[in-house]
């Protein structure tokens, strides 16, 4: 299986250790990128931009962040071209951010998510594909989408 990131500042530390136990136990390779214990926090900007750092150059191919709401660990983790971030507080969310905008980087807030729904919800995010179980149209939409998308993120867009 693909090495996958997980990294949390200490709002996050308690969900990061279940959905790190969680998805070992399932056979992903969990490589743990930040606080390792809550007497020696890592600040989630730090922990985001070295995951980041590690997606973009595709040493993995995707990451799991857990902050306090999720929020910062995106921020940050979208401000290097190739990372998609998306915070999630659902199945759905999780699902739908793989599916419909090929995330590779799922935020989560440890203020937000139980451990249970976050062991799932990380689950269904590396189990989706970019557009698994959509109409053929929204399909071709989509992949033309993700071009454009690319295109505005490196400056090509609307020259």
């Amino acid at each position: 299986m693909e090495k996958i990131l997980i990294g949390s500042d200490k709002s996050g530390f308690p969900l990061k250790e279940a959905v790190a136990a969680y998805l070992t136990e399932k056979g992903y390779e969990v490589e743990d990128c930040g606080t390792k214990s809550m007497d020696a926090g890592i600040p989630y900007y730090e922990v985001a931009s070295g995951a980041a750092q590690r997606v973009q150059s595709k040493e993995a191919a995707k990451a799991i962040l857990i902050c306090g709401t999720g929020a910062g660990m995106a921020v940050v983790a979208n401000k290097y071209e190739g990372v998609y971030a998306v915070a999630c507080e659902s199945l759905y969310s999780a699902e739908k951010a793989r599916a419909i905008n090929d995330a590779n980087v799922m935020t989560m807030g440890g203020w937000l998510v139980a451990e249970n729904m976050g062991c799932q919800m990380a689950e269904k995010f590396l189990t989706t594909s970019f557009t698994e179980n959509l109409e053929e149209w929204r399909k071709e939409f989509l992949k033309n989408a993700i071009i454009k998308v690319a295109d505005i993120e490196t400056g090509i867009y609307g020259e």
